[in-house]
């Protein structure tokens, strides 16, 4: 059993191989490259068929999973949904058509961060269209665990940085604030620092419509509000008993998103699980320098596994 494996119930298997010719390199060419034509909500990568779709997180993230997609196509074929629409159900019915009309079910779900949530959620409403689940620094699924994440990125700022910070989040609240963009990418590198354990440099190329948009402003935040209340209600939770397909849950030891949110929460409401703590790994595993192999390893081996 691997070291870092920790196992709830059921998982397809016990043992990751690093296939022949697969090193773990972010930097190494894929057999085969991004599709030249981007599509509006989706990229394509690899060959058919394509039965793995990446999600990203966010909302409103776009691209970030680019660099997941690219390694996993030296293998598999693999769909890319870049979420559009702002409204939750919106972005379940937007995903839904995506993997309808261009993958080829049943398919395997990755869904990182946001698109964790989401993935989650689009399962549970389609028994036949995802095969397995796979999340990726989920947040948690009930409320009481909220908390514990402000205050552990808190506990990694010094207290001049705490109070950056906060003036930067308050100040991105008010409408034509003077130095928004200036401040955002402020609060991007103080995430980093509080999100992440060893991380190195990954580069990801952003959908059209993301670049030529200069706004700070988050058009997705109504989304996650949704989300959350659906937690808050507990009704994000209850939608575990509509999952009836294999879910593993990979979270790195140092995201600040607390595990047990995850490995509490679903361990008791599905039926196959599986729950993976990477060691000296933030919230977004392929960044980090120590864990990435690990993790490109175990998602290999899930995808090979029935």
């Amino acid at each position: 059993m691997c070291p870092y494996r920790f196992i709830i119930k059921g998982c397809a298997s016990n043992t990751y191989l690093i296939p022949n010719g697969s090193d773990g390199n972010l930097d190494r060419e894929p057999l085969f490259s991004l599709a030249d034509q981007l599509m509006q909500n989706f990229r394509i990568y690899g060959k058919p068929p394509f039965a793995v779709a990446a999600v990203h997180g966010g909302p409103g993230a776009a691209g970030e999973m680019e660099p997941v997609a690219r390694h996993l196509a030296l293998e598999f074929g693999v769909l890319e949904p870049l979420q559009t629409a702002t409204t939750l159900n919106g972005q379940v019915e937007e995903l839904e058509a995506v993997l309808r009309e261009n993958a080829d079910p049943p398919i395997t779900l990755i869904g990182f961060s946001w698109g964790a949530w989401l993935s989650y959620i689009v399962t549970a409403r389609n028994q036949t269209l995802v095969k397995k689940l796979i999340l990726v620094g989920s947040g948690p699924y009930e409320q009481h665990y909220v908390n514990r994440i402000t205050e552990t990125r808190m506990s990694r700022l010094t207290q001049n940085e705490q109070i950056e910070y906060h003036s930067i989040i308050q100040n991105l609240g008010i409408p034509n604030a003077v130095g928004k963009a200036e401040k955002f990418a402020r609060l991007g590198r103080l995430a980093t620092k509080t999100d992440s354990f060893d991380p190195i440099e990954v580069e990801y190329t952003k959908p059209e419509s993301n670049k030529s948009s200069s706004s700070v402003v988050n058009p997705f935040h109504a989304v996650l509000k949704e989300a959350q209340e659906m937690r808050k209600s507990g009704v994000l939770l209850s939608l575990a008993d509509q999952i009836q397909c294999p879910v593993i849950a990979l979270h790195g030891d140092f995201d600040p998103h607390p595990a047990e949110g995850v490995r509490e929460s679903l361990s008791g409401k599905l039926e196959d699980f599986c729950f993976i703590m990477l060691k000296k790994c933030g919230h977004k595993p392929w960044i980090e320098r120590q864990a990435q192999e690990d993790f490109f390893t175990i998602l290999r081996g899930e995808l090979h596994a029935p």
